[in-house]
């Protein structure tokens, strides 16, 4: 998908999340909703959730897609590095970063962005694969940066 016909797709969402999410104050229904519209809206994901920090390890929440892996190995892939970096991580080819790791093997790409708490505290990452190669860049990172923050701020 090209940038604007991407980002015009996001701006759409963006709205349609702002008036769906003021439905709930919780951020866990909040979550569940932004994942379920982003997946079924942006047809390049393949799969769409969040991985959870939970006593040091990295557990997975609400996700769309195929069956993940419920939880990933310390320090490895690039969840832990979104974790471990404290910033977005975009991966134009998955086999190609260093200790990935592969849940399901028909992810070619990949995005990962920290997921904040309301004091501002990493509390997990939002994960997306697509079944292509190099689906993910800077406007995707912006964009789901912007409706993470719905989570506390609808």
């Amino acid at each position: 998908m090209d940038n604007k016909k991407k980002q015009g797709r996001y701006e759409r969402i963006y709205t349609q999340l702002k008036e769906l999410l003021v439905k709930t104050d919780d951020p866990f229904a909040r979550m569940s909703s932004i994942i379920a519209v982003l997946h079924h809206k942006m047809d390049y994901f393949f799969w769409t959730g969040y991985y959870f920090l939970k006593d040091g390890k990295l557990i997975v929440g609400q996700y769309q897609g195929p069956v993940a892996c419920q939880e990933l190995a310390k320090d490895t892939g690039v969840c832990w590095a979104g974790i471990n970096e404290k910033k977005a991580i975009v991966v134009p080819d998955v086999e190609k970063f260093p200790g990935h790791i592969a849940c399901d093997s028909r992810s070619k790409s990949e995005i990962v962005i920290p997921v904040k708490d309301n004091q501002g505290n990493i509390i997990g990452v939002l994960d997306v694969d697509s079944n292509e190669y190099n689906q993910f860049n800077e406007v995707d990172e912006e964009y789901l940066t912007e409706i993470l923050n719905l989570i506390y701020t609808a």
